[in-house]
């Protein structure tokens, strides 16, 4: 599906924009405050999805199950926006609470994980 190669790109060019920004104009705001792998937790995650959503829009020409494929999708790009985000906010922010976030996200790209297994499963 278009959809999922378009949001897989843009994803994959966030995570470079954004590890970039931390490791060049953030650097010495993340360590000072003691976040730097906090963040950079962050954009591994956003890398590793990034590249399952463009993964999803390939899998929806081979795989009969779309419906759990487009789920699958959904949930990957969840997962980025509540976990990456999250620890993206939290490392600029220091606001803890941020961090209850970070789970769900987390739990989201279980699902999506969840989702692909099953579609294939089915096949």
């Amino acid at each position: 599906m278009k959809l999922f190669l378009l949001l897989g790109s843009l994803n994959a060019f966030l995570f470079v924009a954004i590890g970039a920004f931390g490791a060049h104009a953030l650097k010495d705001r993340l360590e000072s405050n003691g976040y730097v792998q906090t963040f950079e937790t962050g954009v591994q995650y956003h890398m590793i999805h990034a590249v399952a959503l463009i993964a999803v829009a390939i899998l929806t020409r081979y795989l009969s199950a779309t419906g759990l494929v487009h789920g699958a999708g959904w949930a990957f790009f969840v997962g980025i926006i509540l976990f990456s985000g999250s620890l993206y906010a939290l490392s600029l922010t220091g606001i803890r609470v941020l961090g209850a976030i970070t789970p769900i996200g987390g739990v989201a790209f279980l699902v999506g994980w969840a989702l692909l297994f099953i579609a294939a499963w089915s096949e």
